[in-house]
């Protein structure tokens, strides 16, 4: 795999059109961030608004049926965009046997990555990405990521990497304890 050239245009077809994705372009070598990866300096996070004492909002999700959960996520979500969930009830082994999958396909040949790409893949059910709209946005985001669906077992199966199949959940019910349908 031959290393893009400095050009934004260069790194966008080796990384979006040709699908090696940032871990690509990791891959050869690369020393300092690509030009399309970099934020104008006027739409950085300024450090003398940052507020240290505050920490990223930690949702007690154990019982899903208190109105203050709801409240909660909705406030992390619009204050700070993102939150911490505990007592979700997904055990940690399956956690960390989701983690070692996702791992374990990201290490696979570039060849072999490729085939999931949302313009390659089998299915609907999985999808290789990198940014979230990166024909769209301004800066590139720094990262690929494997969506897989669940929509059956036969689906997931089916379609999902090998790699990706983990041995401790044999069902959507094993990940998901509780009722997603009344969401």
């Amino acid at each position: 795999m031959s290393r893009p050239t400095s050009s934004s245009s260069d790194v966008i077809d080796f990384v979006v059109h040709n699908g090696n994705g940032v871990k690509g372009l990791v891959d050869t070598g690369l020393e300092t961030v690509p030009e399309p990866y970099i934020q104008p300096l006027e739409e950085r996070l300024d450090p003398t608004k940052f507020q240290p004492e505050n920490s990223i909002p930690i949702i007690d999700v154990s019982n899903w049926d208190d109105p203050k959960v709801e409240d909660s996520i909705c406030d992390a979500a619009s204050k700070w965009g993102f939150f911490q969930i505990v007592n979700h009830g997904v055990p940690l082994e399956v956690l960390e046997n989701l983690k070692n999958a996702a791992h374990s396909f990201f290490q696979l040949p570039s060849e072999e990555r490729q085939k999931y790409l949302k313009e390659n893949s089998p299915s609907e059910v999985v999808c290789l990405c990198t940014s979230f709209s990166p024909q769209a946005e301004k800066v590139l985001e720094w990262k690929d990521f494997l969506r897989l669906s669940w929509v059956s077992e036969d689906q997931a199966s089916a379609f999902w990497p090998p790699r990706c199949m983990y041995s401790s959940c044999t069902s959507a019910q094993d990940l998901y304890p509780i009722n997603l349908d009344s969401w």
